[in-house]
């Protein structure tokens, strides 16, 4: 009876709370809107200029690239918060950073700078390989974010280890590389800004064909391995009882999640990839209850804010994955506020 009493005061307490909570959202979202209204005509305006810029190649293509991979990444992002595991995203952009400037560094190593008793041709070649790393680094990134993405899983499930302290401790490490090698070479080049900040508009051809070619892998198997993937998101052991191999599925989250990101980096940049992973999920699950609900909500949600900020992008000279993250902020604020009210 006391502990029915307990809750139920806990409860009566927490009621003013959120409403107060849905108020604040609500005033939010009113503001915005008014001031959308009030500015119509620039909005109508911006639509009409960015037509004008789909007529650009580069343009169109990075629309295909980066519709593809935001709706990989909202894909993931609902197994990744429901399993409270959402930080890997942030995780692996800094193993994403450090292994970038490790690529990038590989251009100074020459012929001659390698140790003398080595064969003139065995030195030769490991110079051309090394010039070819730092010419595409996308390859090399994406072997050590999905190294490391493994042993992110193994650290949490094999040790003492909680998974969001592996993560902090490897990315806090890869980052530290990051920065030591930066420093030890070149200092901050333009490619490496790129990636950090996101430069969807500077992808070369290359990195075009690796980011479709990856992002249709990863919707691919997300899709053919669905059944499989809610099973252990929603009920590990259960799925373990049932003789599904639930580690081996973890493996695949995990894999999927490192080809997200490593596509990902070129468009929003290493510090804000995760973004495109937790906003959309979250901002569903202010609304809808059901797994596949939120699923498709935040594919659509994704691909949207994506284009929206795309479009503040051209036609407001704003950083692509800045804009992209200020529209998902907004959209959060507003399915908030309708979370709140029902």
């Amino acid at each position: 009876m006391g502990d029915l009493l307990q809750r139920a005061l806990l409860k009566k307490s927490g009621q003013p709370r959120r409403r107060a909570a849905a108020i604040a959202q609500w005033v939010v979202l009113a503001l915005l809107l008014l001031w959308g209204l009030f500015n119509l005509k620039a909005i109508g305006g911006a639509f009409v200029e960015f037509g004008a810029y789909l007529g650009y190649r580069f343009i169109r293509r990075a629309l295909v690239v980066g519709a593809l991979v935001s709706l990989c990444a909202s894909l993931l992002g609902v197994t990744l918060v429901l399993k409270r595991y959402s930080m890997i995203g942030d995780g692996l952009s800094h193993v994403g950073f450090g292994s970038l400037t490790v690529a990038m560094a590989l251009g100074f190593v020459t012929a001659e700078g390698l140790p003398a008793f080595l064969p003139a041709g065995l030195r030769g070649g490991i110079a051309g390989l090394c010039g070819g790393i730092a010419q595409n680094p996308l390859p090399f990134t994406l072997v050590i974010v999905v190294l490391c993405a493994f042993l992110l899983l193994r650290i949490s499930e094999r040790s003492r280890m909680r998974g969001d302290s592996a993560i902090a401790l490897i990315s806090t490490s890869a980052l530290a590389v990051g920065v030591i090698v930066t420093s030890m070479t070149s200092g901050m080049n333009v490619d490496v800004y790129n990636y950090m900040f996101g430069s969807i508009l500077a992808m070369s051809a290359s990195d075009v064909y690796i980011s479709v070619g990856l992002s249709v892998v990863v919707l691919v198997l997300f899709i053919l391995f669905y059944p499989r993937i809610f099973a252990v998101t929603f009920d590990e052991p259960f799925a373990r009882a049932t003789g599904v191999r639930a580690g081996s599925y973890n493996m695949l989250i995990a894999l999927l999640t490192a080809l997200t990101v490593v596509v990902g980096m070129r468009m929003m940049g290493t510090l804000l990839i995760s973004s495109l992973i937790i906003f959309p999920a979250l901002s569903s699950m202010r609304v809808f209850s059901s797994f596949r609900a939120v699923t498709i909500s935040s594919a659509i949600i994704s691909v949207a804010c994506f284009a929206v900020g795309m479009m503040l992008s051209c036609v407001a000279s704003m950083p692509t994955g800045a804009g992209i993250v200020a529209v998902n902020l907004v959209v959060f604020i507003a399915f908030s506020a309708i979370g709140a009210t029902r």
